[in-house]
């Protein structure tokens, strides 16, 4: 995941001020030049990082601070605050027409993922209740019309395409189309190249003289560091964009490009791509990535990640049947099922408060809800549903069924009764609270629960 280096780093700096019960100039000004090289070990851009630490020392070398039950505590609040600024402050949104429809209008350089991320924000959309299309206007890439109509479909949005004709044509038309057809988001899938040349960028700007687009996403690759916050800067001075989506945050990336963009650019950073599922796409929060960065979780994505995966039928049916006492396998496979829909286990439980980055990849078995599955589909329908009757003689066949022991299926099930115990504290009595409210209340004044819910605190309900 991004700014794993950039966070343990940073980690390492403040525990050095914290250890400090009163600070000097001389410590913040060596904190913060370990900072600055954290900064640019992350591929910052040089002018950002020393613009930031600079701001950082200002701030902190104080009299307030200095005179602070808690400096090192002080310094950190500043560089959060001063993390979420650089990175535009506040959310994003994207812009709305006065009449619809809509027109975004989507760039970017070959290989960056601009027809995945189409297809990803258009999905966002529809789930909102809007009624996107996607347009193809990428008539040079071999496939990129097909590829378009693959993704549009996986998606279920409608893809408004005319083969090779001229991309502003193409685009013209597709306008028409969306107001006639009852269209609100219509989204632009234009070329791209290889690299930013006089070609490309006229026939964006032809597009955009053509159709005048609400809104110009620029769509750039995290991986590539520096190189993407020069694309940004080269798009935005030839075109004037409007926003980047940034993609590929979940990949071994330094995070470089999300601290520069916005200082080196002045646009913001509007989504980000998580994953390769095509519903990986988050919007970006500025406040919240500078938490995630100091380690300081990420609540409040969490709980929108888990709300999201929700289904609030089985959700209803659970709560009478944990409230009774009635909890068995086939409702603990749904929760791994709603639990995957959250996307990576590991990605997901580093927005816990308190977890930061002292959980390793390593640490965390993302198979073991596979292994947990297998256990429960060899058992037969009445031993799922009636859990108490499994006795040893059936748990050595429900082991020989799966290819796996018996101390396995003894662990699944003691930690079945562990989780079982664990979700009826959710459950509301008559006329209390439902569940994923009560489940937002705790976790937001519970950090702990949150770790222990996760399985990584104490007793692991998942075997991580």
């Amino acid at each position: 995941m991004a700014f794993e280096g950039l966070s343990e780093r940073l980690e390492n700096s403040f525990k050095k001020l914290r250890a400090k019960g009163k600070l000097t100039e001389a410590d913040v000004k060596e904190a913060m030049r370990e900072v600055r090289l954290a900064l640019l070990e992350a591929d910052v851009n040089y002018k950002v990082a020393k613009d930031f630490t600079k701001s950082v020392t200002e701030r902190a070398v104080g009299e307030d601070v200095m005179e602070s039950l808690t400096p090192g505590q002080m310094v950190i609040k500043i560089v959060n605050e001063e993390l979420t600024k650089l990175m535009g402050g506040t959310e994003s949104r994207l812009a709305v027409a006065n009449r619809p429809p809509t027109v975004i209008m989507m760039c970017g350089l070959q290989g960056s993922g601009k027809t995945t991320h189409s297809a990803k924000l258009a999905l966002k959309l529809k789930n909102e209740g809007h009624r996107p299309m996607l347009v193809a206007c990428d008539i040079y890439r071999p496939a990129a019309i097909k590829q378009l109509q693959v993704v549009g479909g996986q998606v279920g949005v409608p893809v408004f395409e005319m083969g090779t004709e001229n991309p502003v044509k193409i685009a013209e038309e597709a306008v028409k189309y969306a107001k006639d057809h009852g269209h609100d988001y219509v989204f632009l899938d234009t070329a791209g190249r290889l690299h930013i040349d006089e070609e490309l960028m006229q026939e964006l700007q032809n597009i955009r003289a053509s159709v005048h687009p609400n809104e110009i996403l620029l769509v750039i690759d995290a991986m590539t560091g520096q190189d993407a916050v020069n694309v940004a800067k080269s798009f935005n001075e030839t075109l004037g964009i409007d926003g980047v989506i940034l993609t590929k945050l979940d990949g071994d990336t330094r995070g470089g490009a999300a601290l520069s963009v916005r200082a080196v650019t002045g646009k913001p950073i509007k989504f980000v791509g998580t994953g390769e599922k095509l519903g990986d796409l988050e919007s970006f929060h500025p406040d919240r990535m500078a938490s995630r960065i100091l380690g300081m979780g990420d609540v409040l994505s969490f709980i929108e990640r888990a709300e999201q995966s929700l289904d609030e039928k089985k959700a209803a049916e659970l709560e009478k049947k944990l409230a009774k006492n009635k909890f068995d396998f086939n409702d603990l496979l749904d929760q791994f099922a709603q639990i995957e829909r959250m996307g990576s286990i590991k990605d997901t439980i580093k927005m816990i408060p308190g977890i930061g980055n002292k959980i390793k990849d390593a640490d965390i078995d993302e198979s073991a809800f596979t292994r947990f599955k297998s256990i429960i589909y060899s058992m037969t329908k009445e031993e799922r549903a009636h859990p108490d009757i499994i006795n040893p003689s059936r748990k050595r066949r429900i082991a020989a069924g799966c290819g796996m022991g018996v101390e396995d299926v003894n662990k699944l099930m003691a930690q079945f009764k562990q989780m079982k115990k664990m979700m009826s504290q959710f459950a509301g009595g008559k006329g209390g609270p439902k569940m994923s409210k009560k489940m937002r209340r705790m976790m937001q004044q519970n950090p702990e629960l949150a770790q222990k819910m996760m399985g990584m605190k104490g007793n692991n309900p998942f075997g991580f």
